[in-house]
């Protein structure tokens, strides 16, 4: 018989409060909880962290369940040029505890080795997390290497790494002896845990009732698949055989698709914006046997990442005390910005911040892109400004490497532009504290949600961004943020980018730079309409309770 409590060196620090009882496992490809974990690569990595502090916080009966990356994601650090570069090196966590368990996993007709690590609630004022890990006595190089680097840019190794998270995180449970009411499964990394599922429940309708889906990827196009055979080989449908496999999943083509998997084995799944959930309902209506798909708009923790300086005088609307604390946490930032490029920023100058993922879609270098103009920008005397940028791309991915590394190019020839590597969760603390306003510049739909405006925004930062994700529920332009309006569907790529680079640089020029220099007053009751707006809904209490509410 599996129990529906935990073992007590690894039970919840409190008693569970009333609405939260039922039990819940959350896996996650990446969590981000603390700048000392670096289990975690970017927004699902925060979204995560915030999710699991804030069940902490309201004592739900929920567990974390990820990978023990030894490498993490990758360090970035520069050449001698200045130019980004991608160090992989040893992580060593003295307080993650390891758990004694150790149990095996068949990848490609090998058994592997998984141990599991336990981070205690107490350390970061997270929920119980566990953190799975191949590099162990007994595995060989090959073996070892699954658990090295978060997304491995080679697709056997991605599916060994899925299959850790997925069978892994559902054999942790078996020798944990707890069977949780509900499976989370936080993206569709973890979808090989639904074979595991069948060898032990014998249908799919027993893995329906548990399980919940959370969807994140905006374009069907953008979700994981991979040759069916080819995972049949890699063991990924455990003993299944495969003809069950298809019959259950109603994959019957060559190509497993991860998500489309995940939905039909859901009793109920989301996505993560209120667009997000119209435009998935969307994406997957024509494919059969998808369940009800929702939307829980993503969120951050206030308690982490909210400054309690700059809360308390939005809490009392004191717009002095605010401006007064922004100009320190600017002097903070800028200290960062010297060390790392010898530039010394002014904290009485409108600094403006993009920093997220460097990713195609997110169009980091949209601006530059008119180089007359942002020429003009930059060196306009009577109305000076400060750009930054941060983030990290994705390793193997030339395209974003190559913006990155323009960006920095371009920044010597201005004193007022800096880019920034070491995009983790201590700098971008930093940035949102310091930023006057959050530059997002995504193409509209192709942001699910995006959350590092959120978090700005509780720090006393404008959102200046185009319509999407997240921001069409909180932003009223001109009253909380600044919004580039939505080009029309009938525009080319090229037109699209261009209306919207327009726009930014109208609004830049005619509105924001002369309510920021000219009427100050103005300027902090957005600021302070943007904090209160922020923190009355995009807290992650309320997306924690909404999934219990919604989901589970």
């Amino acid at each position: 018989m599996t129990s529906s409590q935990l073992p007590q060196a690894f039970s919840h620090p409190y008693e569970f409060a009333p609405e939260f009882k039922k039990s819940v496992a959350y896996f996650s490809m990446e969590f981000a909880v603390d700048q000392a974990l670096k289990t975690y690569s970017g927004g699902l990595g925060f979204l995560a962290g915030s999710h699991m502090r804030s069940a902490f916080e309201l004592r739900q009966n929920v567990i974390g369940i990820g990978v023990l990356w030894k490498y993490g994601y990758y360090d970035q650090i520069r050449k001698t040029d200045n130019a980004m570069d991608v160090l992989f090196r040893e992580k060593i966590y003295s307080f993650l505890e390891y758990t004694g368990i150790r149990f095996t996993i068949e990848v490609h007709h090998t058994q592997v080795w998984v141990e599991a690590y336990f981070l205690p609630p107490h350390v970061f004022n997270t929920v119980p997390m566990f953190f799975l890990t191949t590099d162990v006595e007994g595995n060989d190089w090959l073996s070892r290497s699954i658990s090295y680097r978060l997304y491995d840019s080679i697709v056997s190794a991605k599916v060994a790494q899925c299959m850790l998270l997925g069978i892994g995180g559902a054999r942790l449970l078996d020798a944990l002896n707890y069977e949780p009411e509900v499976y989370h499964f936080n993206e569709a990394h973890a979808i090989s845990a639904v074979f595991h599922l069948y060898q032990k429940f014998g249908n799919a309708e027993e893995i329906r009732k548990r399980m919940v889906f959370t969807t994140h990827t905006p374009e069907e196009a953008g979700n994981e698949k991979h040759d069916i055979n080819q995972l049949n080989v890699m063991s990924f449908f455990g003993s299944v055989p495969l003809e069950t496999v298809r019959e259950f999943t109603g994959i019957q083509d060559g190509v497993f698709n991860h998500s489309l998997v995940a939905l039909r084995l859901s009793r109920k799944a989301n996505g993560v914006s209120k667009l997000h959930g119209e435009v998935s309902r969307h994406m997957w209506g024509s494919f059969s046997g998808i369940p009800e798909i929702t939307h829980v708009t993503n969120a951050q923790n206030h308690r982490y990442w909210a400054d309690p300086v700059l809360d308390g005088g939005q809490k009392t609307g004191d717009a002095e005390t605010v401006a007064s604390r922004k100009k320190d946490l600017k002097k903070a930032l800028f200290e960062i910005v010297a060390d790392q490029t010898g530039k010394l920023f002014d904290p009485n100058v409108l600094t403006i911040v993009w920093a997220r993922r460097f990713a195609g879609y997110k169009r980091p270098d949209l601006l530059v892109q008119d180089a007359e103009r942002f020429d003009k920008l930059m060196r306009n005397a009577g109305y000076p400004i400060q750009f930054i940028w941060a983030g990290k791309p994705y390793p193997t991915d030339a395209g974003a490497v190559n913006t990155f590394n323009h960006l920095v190019y371009l920044s010597n020839l201005f004193k007022n532009m800096a880019v920034l590597t070491g995009y983790e969760l201590g700098l971008s603390r930093a940035l949102k504290c310091g930023a006057d306003l959050w530059l997002n510049t995504p193409i509209v739909t192709r942001e699910a949600s995006g959350t590092s405006g959120m978090t700005a925004a509780m720090n006393a930062a404008l959102n200046f961004s185009t319509f999407d994700g997240w921001v069409c529920e909180f932003a009223e332009d001109g009253k909380n943020s600044f919004i580039v309006p939505v080009a029309p569907p009938e525009f080319s790529p090229e037109d699209r980018d261009h209306h919207d680079r327009s726009h930014f640089f109208r609004l830049l020029e005619e509105t924001i730079l002369p309510t920021y220099y000219e009427r100050p007053q103005d300027w902090n009751g957005l600021i302070l309409n943007s904090m209160r707006d922020v923190n009355a809904f995009f807290g992650s209490n309320r997306m924690a309770t909404e999934y219990y509410e919604k989901l589970y």
